[in-house]
């Protein structure tokens, strides 16, 4: 019988395609994801060395909440940074970490080795832990009730908080971060954000982050979908920094409940930092005094500089120099705002 040459290539290619599939199917179901729910989880205990662990990223809004309150509070920690594909790679979605947070979200605080899920669950935690003297969390029911508001007004609610902008100023945040994360995936090889296709259980944003990366930045700002969310999330934060400012007018300052930093402030220093990062910072002080007044108490504020500027990510500090180069050099889109 003649050798069939054909025939063999065609059983390796098959034997290979089965086994490529195999091997994916195996991966996946190693790296399978699902909704923690929020808070301590007391059933679930992880390896420790310190009695509190944070698992986080530089650039995370929520990483960057959790530091300041960690700071504010002068709590040691053990560090333990956690790449997103912004910063270099799915580290979130590997298998070492989904036994962390099987959600793939970052910060994940440990205390005791319990995790605590969602950054203002873990700003509540820790004050019931550590802040008898109540530094952070008012005393009195009237005060402690706006703070809870304005704990809720800075955070990021929901899977794609981009998809509801006018919810809180933490929502606010990620639609003008988009210039950020398309300045800094140029950078990034392409089959690392394919990994996040295969294996995140949020396909959206990996796709998302696949046409910034074969767009790139200029031709990025001008798609119609790219510069709908970033204009509207605009607005969106221009209305709540005008609750703000009637806020601090109303408290009389200089913080948000009024004479007293509280976990409140911690929430909005760090959504402040991202309009910084993203150069957005004029529209703090587009007509509002008391918003411009309270951003630069807070970065006075020595957890300011431990939370946020100690942890400045090389790749940011990149993209905030080429955005706002874009912007005073005309090449910024006319239909974006500056």
């Amino acid at each position: 019988m003649p050798f069939d040459v054909t025939t063999v290539g065609i059983g390796v290619l098959l034997t290979l395609t089965l086994l490529g599939v195999t091997l994916f199917l195996r991966e996946r179901a190693l790296r399978k994801t699902q909704v923690m729910q929020p808070g301590f989880q007391p059933q679930i205990r992880l390896p420790y060395t310190d009695e509190w662990t944070l698992y986080h990223n530089p650039f995370s809004l929520c990483s960057k909440k959790i530091r300041v309150c960690l700071a504010e509070y002068d709590v040691s920690y053990d560090s333990v940074a956690i790449d997103l594909i912004e910063t270099g790679s799915y580290q979130n979605i590997s298998r070492e970490f989904l036994k962390v947070n099987p959600g793939a979200t970052v910060p994940v605080l440990l205390h005791n080795g319990h995790p605590i899920y969602e950054s203002h669950e873990q700003l509540t935690y820790v004050a019931s832990r550590v802040d008898d003297a109540r530094v952070l969390v008012p005393q009195d029911a009237a005060s402690r009730k706006v703070m809870d508001e304005w704990v809720r007004k800075t955070s990021l609610l929901g899977d794609d908080p981009i998809d509801s902008p006018e919810e809180t100023a933490g929502n606010a945040a990620p639609g003008l971060t988009l210039p950020i994360f398309a300045s800094m995936v140029a950078k990034i090889p392409v089959f690392k954000i394919i990994e996040g296709l295969l294996f995140h259980r949020i396909k959206r944003r990996a796709v998302f982050f696949l046409l910034m990366k074969l767009a790139g930045l200029a031709k990025t700002l001008t798609l119609k979908p790219v510069s709908a969310i970033i204009n509207r999330s605009a607005k969106a934060m221009s209305a709540h920094l005008d609750d703000l400012e009637q806020q601090l007018s109303d408290s009389g300052g200089p913080w948000i409940c009024g004479d007293q930093f509280t976990l409140a402030d911690v929430g909005m220093m760090v959504v402040f930092d991202r309009l910084r990062e993203g150069d957005w910072l004029h529209l703090l002080t587009r007509d509002r005094p008391a918003v411009e007044g309270y951003w630069s108490a807070l970065q006075r504020r020595p957890s300011y500089a431990k939370g946020c500027l100690d942890f400045a990510h090389p790749a940011v500090v990149a993209a905030t120099t080429e955005l706002a180069g874009l912007k005073h050099t005309g090449l910024w889109p006319s239909d974006l705002p500056r």
